[in-house]
């Protein structure tokens, strides 16, 4: 049985140890009076009608006894923590049973005041009203009252629980500041030296005192003897974990990933390194097993035992972590890439960061239990903390210097992620200055405040990030992908998003918050807020949330139904069908917003007023975008443009594709996209080419030469207008003979297309069937004709020039063919100018 005993408590303490988010206790509480002196104090109750002396089940004497017992003991200020807790804990019981009684009844006053606000108002001082009706009314509202009455009672012994609870709750807060903020002895009392170590060498030879002492005794040696072989056997086993079992499970590991693929290697060298903390600490705890068998501890000698299983454990933790942060040789992945140097330093420094916080625990416990001075603990405890902010500093400033494998670029994750980890080694470099100048000025409890809450900060995000790349490795693995791809899938992220936030609780634990504190929080959290007399809870949260969800997705679905299957069996154009499933849509989602909310019982008659002040904000701030949500309103009712019309608006010309309620998106002949705001389209002009219908006319000017029959070719052009199967006969096509041009006879051909959209391809089948009948009747189409004359041509060959006679104007010479020119005339220019080109006629007045 004591084995057992002793096995139990040895195993609880490991779990205590092991677990890195417990918060060390910092500081020595004072103890109080007796618990009597606290609990002796009485407050007079006020007299209550015996009906309500009991609330459901709850007796109100009783609440008040207690209640009077921890207004008295806020009031002295004597009592110790633990006496504050235990008041706690029952002051949140009677809080809870008054939390229930305030929904005392409450179906049935619900339906009584349905009843009495559906007799109408009560009517005023000096009216009557019939006398069914007033009796009636008195009934209802004599049962209202003896319903609410309890009720109300109920609500008024919550409130003060709950005021209760949190005066506690600041009262406990405030001692622990006190406490971290409490200026002690220095270290460096050096008359208090020698008390101090002789105090510390007190504990151990008490303890070893006790041990042996148990071998004194006759009858506990026959009983040890008698257990001394299952002990050696323990202690034999415990060793052989402890010294050997951490490199046999590196082997094995290291053989079971050999030749395979780096996300099997991580996914099984991160289970694998998990067995190699687990098999040595079972080793330390199976070796504290066997000392306890062999010997008879007393408190001290038992806190030791306790302390050696957590040192090792948290030894071998600090290593498992420190390998997977800056990684071993042949590991597939680390969170840190370091050089070989700097991997061994980093190690080396978690591994003695793991035997200090089981020192620190073992420093702790032993003051605690030995009643060591303030002066004795401040002389003990310099030399860990020094030790410990030796290693920060070291430690930051290899974090400092991180620069990863790749550039670290500003507008990159690698670059973010490096910022950090060097953002982390400037908190630790700056934890690692202050924490052993404020032990050496007296604030010891400051200093262990800083430096092991920080290392526990820093294990449990090295902790996250090591389980990151387990889950991106495990992924990988399920999915058969490889770890590059895997590591940027959306899910692995998701699920470390997830684990993180489920570990968020322990870093308020870890820096001396309280599970009560994080209860009374999440309380808080599940009761709500109010906001303008609506009340706002997670689950209507929740629940707002979901339905939404349904709502959206069955409005998704009608929209489908619609646009895919009764729709298009419609007469409706198709502009009006998406407008149909666009409208759908919107009242949808409108419906499904409120009912989400009516789901959660959210009442928004009491939001009102709010959203009335808040619609004067949007209204003015958000103008431009209410604007045109109202135009995109008005655009899917009136329809002036559709989906699919051919639409030229501020100078962008092509097709409608989507009308959304804020703005439309044309696609340009150009194949791009051009995104117009909607009130563009409703209070600016638009010119639609397909509105209603897809008519539209092209013109086709037409040239001929000089002396050709008009009336022939106006013949000619309207055979090939009305031969186009394009062209419509009501309205026909037209021909129009439209002047006398510098080089030619002036037509167009003027037709109404069927379908404008192919107003290109009807031009170019208007000029290939011209061109065609134009060659056939002999009609020329002319074009601009010029001639070209030099001034000095000797200049181009290099002769001299010719003296000439200045020759007298020529006569005008008729019209050529090609139209009603000049023949251009040559100037002789004077010998000293050079040469030039000249195009066209020239001046008279030249000569």
């Amino acid at each position: 049985m004591r084995l057992a005993s002793l096995l139990r408590g040895l195993v609880l303490a490991l779990a205590l140890i092991l677990a890195p988010v417990v918060p060390l206790s910092w500081a020595t509480a004072q103890e109080a009076a007796a618990p009597d002196e606290a609990t002796s104090a009485d407050t007079p109750v006020e007299d209550v009608a015996p009906a309500f002396r009991e609330i459901a089940g709850v007796n109100l004497d009783d609440w008040e006894a207690f209640a009077a017992r921890v207004e008295a003991a806020l009031e002295t200020g004597r009592v110790s923590d633990s006496v504050l807790g235990d008041l706690r804990r029952d002051l949140v019981v009677w809080r809870d049973k008054f939390a229930t009684a305030k929904d005392l009844s409450s179906v049935r006053i619900q339906a009584l005041e349905a009843q009495i606000a559906d007799l109408g108002t009560a009517p005023a001082e000096g009216e009557t009203e019939p006398a069914a009706i007033a009796i009636q009314r008195d009934r209802l509202e004599a049962e209202l009252d003896t319903l609410l009455a309890p009720v109300t009672s109920a609500r008024l012994e919550y409130t003060r629980a709950d005021a209760l609870v949190a005066a506690l709750d600041q009262n406990l807060r405030t001692r622990q500041r006190r406490d971290v903020t409490l200026q002690g002895p220095t270290p460096f009392d050096w008359n208090s030296w020698p008390t101090a170590v002789e105090s510390l060498a007190r504990t151990f030879r008490l303890a070893w005192s006790a041990a042996l002492a148990s071998w004194m005794n006759q009858s506990q040696r026959a009983t040890l003897l008698a257990d001394l072989p299952l002990s050696i056997a323990l202690g034999l086993v415990g060793l052989v974990f402890l010294l050997f079992g951490w490199r046999s499970v590196r082997r094995v590991g290291e053989s079971l990933r050999a030749g395979k693929s780096m996300a099997v290697r991580g996914a099984w060298g991160f289970v694998i390194s998990a067995l190699q903390v687990l098999v040595p600490s079972l080793g330390a705890v199976l070796f504290a097993v066997a000392l306890g068998n062999a010997f008879v501890f007393d408190s001290r000698g038992q806190q030791m035992v306790a302390a050696f299983v957590a040192i090792i454990s948290v030894q071998f933790i600090a290593r498992w972590i420190g390998n997977r942060v800056f990684g071993i040789p042949g590991a597939s992945w680390r969170v840190l890439e370091l050089s070989g140097g700097r991997v061994r330093e980093g190690h080396a420094m978690t591994a003695m960061l793991g035997v200090l916080i089981g020192l620190q625990v073992l420093l702790n416990d032993l003051g605690r239990i030995d009643a060591y001075s303030d002066a004795t603990m401040a002389i003990l405890g310099f030399p860990l903390i020094v030790v410990t902010s030796v290693l920060f500093w070291r430690l930051g400033r290899l974090m400092r210097r991180y620069h990863g494998e790749k550039a670290d670029e500003e507008d990159t994750p690698t670059g973010f992620y490096n910022r950090t980890v060097r953002l982390l080694g400037g908190a630790l470099i700056i934890v690692a200055l202050v924490a052993p100048l404020a032990a050496a000025i007296g604030y010891r409890n400051f200093a262990v405040f800083l430096l092991f809450p920080s290392i526990f900060t820093l294990a449990l995000v090295s902790f996250l990030m090591i389980l990151h790349h387990f889950v991106v490795d495990l992924f990988a693995l399920i999915a058969r992908r490889d770890r590059e791809t895997a590591s940027d899938s959306l899910l692995p992220v998701l699920i470390s998003v997830g684990i993180a936030l489920a570990a968020t609780p322990l870093m308020p634990l870890i820096w001396g918050y309280r599970v009560t504190d994080l209860q009374e929080f999440w309380s808080k959290l599940g009761a709500g807020f109010t906001v303008g007399g609506a009340q706002i809870t997670p689950l209507a949260v929740v629940t707002v949330a979901v339905v939404f969800a349904l709502g959206y997705a069955a409005t998704r679905l009608v929209q489908g139904m619609l646009g895919s299957t009764i729709l298009p069996k419609t007469q409706i154009e198709p502009g009006g069908q998406t407008a149909i499933t666009s409208g759908v849509g919107y009242v949808g989602l409108f419906i499904a917003a409120i009912a989400a909310v009516t789901a959660a019982g959210i009442d928004l008659s009491s939001l009102a007023i709010v959203a009335g002040a808040l619609s004067v904000g949007i209204g003015f701030g958000l103008q431009n975008i209410v604007s045109n949500f109202v135009s995109g309103i008005i655009l899917l009712i009136e329809r002036p443009i559709s989906n699919g019309d051919w639409i030229e608006v501020g100078g962008t010309m092509g097709i409608v594709k989507e009308i959304s309620v804020r703005s439309t998106r044309i696609e340009t002949f150009d194949r791009t996209d051009v995104i117009v705001p909607n009130s563009d389209l409703v209070a600016g002009t638009v010119t639609n080419y397909t509105r209603g219908n897809l008519l539209g006319r092209v013109i086709v000017p037409v040239g001929v030469a000089y002396g050709c029959d008009t009336k022939r070719i106006e013949q000619i052009l309207m055979e090939v207008a009305q031969a186009h199967p394009m062209v419509t006969v009501n309205p026909a096509p037209q021909v129009f003979f439209t002047g006398f041009g510098a080089d030619s006879l002036e037509f167009e051909v003027r037709v109404i297309l069927r379908d404008v959209f192919l107003t290109m391809q009807v031009r170019t089948d208007l000029h290939h069937e011209i061109a065609r009948r134009f060659a056939e009747e002999g009609i020329e189409i002319p074009f601009a004709q010029r001639d070209i004359w030099l001034r000095n041509p000797e200049a181009l060959t290099g002769t001299a020039p010719v003296k000439k006679k200045k020759a007298k104007p020529a006569a005008a010479k008729p019209a050529t063919e090609s139209g009603p020119m000049e023949s251009p005339r040559e100037i002789n220019p004077p010998d000293d100018e050079p040469p030039s080109l000249g195009y066209g006629r020239e001046d008279p007045d030249d000569d």
